[in-house]
């Protein structure tokens, strides 16, 4: 059974940076759509960034372009997201996620969920 499970969240001031890790257990992501979405309560869901695995695009929400970077190794079946100048409206619980049926990028439709991590942004 697939599990994902998210580190690296944290609080950071203005201008700082964190790097996400959403490692996998129990199936490989080499081969599947990956992303990454956000919750802040109250509000709907936003997807960030995600890969598809058709054709390597990346794809990333207007508000973090030039800011936030996805990735994926292969090797240790761990998925990334490197957010670098964060701002106050960054802060938010981060999930990643993918999709055993081959859906979930570049429309965020994503089956398989982590538990998400706090990422807060102030000074």
């Amino acid at each position: 059974q697939l599990q994902l499970v998210e580190s690296g969240g944290g609080l950071v001031q203005p201008g700082g940076s964190l790097r996400l890790s959403c490692a996998a257990s129990g199936s490989t992501l080499e081969n599947l759509h990956i992303g990454w979405i956000r919750q802040v309560p109250g509000k709907e869901r936003e997807g960030v960034s995600c890969i598809s695995s058709s054709d390597g695009m990346t794809y990333y929400a207007e508000s973090v372009k030039g800011r936030f970077t996805i990735s994926r190794d292969n090797a240790k079946n761990t998925m990334y997201l490197q957010m670098n100048s964060l701002k106050p409206e960054d802060t938010a619980v981060y999930y990643c996620a993918t999709d055993l049926e081959g859906y979930g990028c570049p429309d965020y439709s994503f089956g398989s969920w982590g538990q998400g991590t706090q990422v807060t942004v102030s000074s």
